[in-house]
C-alpha cells in the first residue's frame, strides 16, 4: 500500500516552532491532509514525542524521533521503532547539553505539554545548540539505540552535511537522506542512498499534504521504517 508521510515536525517544545504546535493541533492537521504517518522530531528533545502518540491513538501512526543538532552543526534526524529505544538515545544525549539556560524572550518557548495540550513544563536547556557529539558518532550512537539516522534537509545551505562537511561520508553507509523542497538538489551526491522530503514544519499551516508517499507492506512502525531503510 501506499503511506502519505511527513517525517519531520516540530512541536512547541522546540523554541522555533510555533506556539499552537500542540500534539493535538498537531495530530488533527495532520489527519486533516491526508497523512498516513507523521514524525514530531524536535531539536534535541523529545519530551512531547509521546504525547502526540497518545492524541494520536489508533486516528494516525506516530513514529517516535527527534533532530539533533552534532558538534558540526549537522542536523540529523532519528526514527526508532519503539518511544522506549527514543527515550533511551535522548538519556544519552542529554549528557551531551552544553548547559546554557534557554531565552524564551528571545528564542521562544520550549513548551512540554501532555496528550491534552496542556502545559507541564517547559525546558531549560537551549535546544537550537549543538551537542558536544559529533556527526560520525550520532550516526553510530542512533544505530546502537536501533535507530534509523537520516540526515536532514542535505541540499539547505546550513545545518546540513552537506553544507557543513563538504560531503556525504561514504563509510557510514547512510541508506536514507532527507532533502528540502526549497532548495536545488543535485541527487548525484546522494547515491546510492534513497531520497525524501518533508515539511521541516514550524507552524500547522506548513505541514504536509499527501505529497510524500512510500510503498509500505504494513502501516505500522515497523512497515513505515523498514521500507525507509530499504535501498
Amino acid at each position: 500500500m501506499e503511506a502519505a508521510i511527513d517525517l519531520h515536525i516540530h512541536s512547541a517544545l522546540s523554541p522555533c516552532g510555533d506556539d499552537d504546535m500542540t500534539p493535538n493541533n498537531i495530530v488533527n492537521m495532520a489527519i486533516l491532509n491526508g497523512l498516513d504517518a507523521i514524525a514530531v522530531t524536535d531539536h534535541n528533545s523529545c519530551d512531547n514525542v509521546e504525547a502526540v502518540m497518545k492524541s494520536a491513538g489508533e486516528r494516525i501512526l506516530v513514529i517516535p524521533g527527534m533532530e539533533i543538532q552534532t558538534r558540526e552543526e549537522v542536523h540529523l534526524l532519528c526514527y526508532f521503532y519503539d518511544l522506549y529505544s527514543l527515550c533511551s538515545f535522548r538519556n544519552q544525549i542529554e549528557s551531551c547539553y552544553d548547559g546554557l539556560a534557554n531565552n524564551p524572550s528571545f528564542f521562544g518557548h520550549q513548551w512540554i505539554m501532555n496528550e491534552m495540550d496542556e502545559i507541564t513544563g517547559e525546558k531549560e536547556q537551549a535546544l537550537l545548540t549543538s551537542l558536544s557529539i559529533n556527526f560520525d558518532d550520532a550516526v553510530q550512537l542512533i544505530r546502537q539505540c536501533k535507530g534509523l539516522p537520516v540526515p536532514a534537509h542535505i541540499n539547505k545551505p546550513s545545518f546540513s552535511v552537506l553544507s557543513q562537511l563538504g560531503f556525504l561520508p561514504p563509510y557510514l553507509n547512510l541508506s536514507l537522506l532527507e532533502y528540502s523542497q526549497n532548495y536545488p538538489l543535485n541527487s548525484s551526491v546522494c547515491l546510492p542512498a534513497k531520497l525524501i522530503f518533508s515539511s521541516d514544519a514550524h507552524s500547522l499551516g506548513q505541514i504536509l499534504e499527501r505529497k510524500m508517499t512510500i510503498s509500505v507492506e504494513e502501516l505500522n512502525i515497523k512497515g513505515i521504517l523498514e521500507s525507509l531503510s530499504k535501498k
